[in-house]
């Protein structure tokens, strides 16, 4: 993994690894350093009370949210609305075809 992949970006989707919200989305909404990161959801972790993360206990996927991080660098803040919006579509397009490749070879007519 390079350097450019392994460092977190705002507006980056993750998914949790360890904590109480486990196997959830989230998007990293703030960079408090090289080792924490700021995570939201919009709905159970809103803009205003993100969650403090260790970058060890989350996986960093491959997309990031234009609509978020244009306007978390453009004005400082997002709507809790934006974040959900931004999870779901991510959620619809690349999460269902994860899950359709991984079914390919288990297919079977019981």
């Amino acid at each position: 993994m390079n350097e450019a992949e392994s460092s977190p970006r705002i507006g980056q989707v993750v998914r949790v690894l360890q904590g109480r919200e486990v196997e959830q989305y989230m998007i990293i909404i703030g960079v408090v350093d090289n080792r924490f990161v700021l995570l939201a959801d919009g709905e159970k972790r809103k803009y205003d009370r993100p969650k403090k993360k260790n970058v060890h206990h989350i996986k960093l996927m491959d997309y990031i949210s234009p609509e978020v991080q244009n306007s978390l660098l453009e004005t400082g803040r997002v709507t809790n609305g934006k974040l959900r919006f931004a999870l779901s579509k991510f959620v619809n397009e690349a999460v269902t075809d994860l899950k359709e490749d991984q079914l390919d070879g288990e297919r079977r007519c019981n």
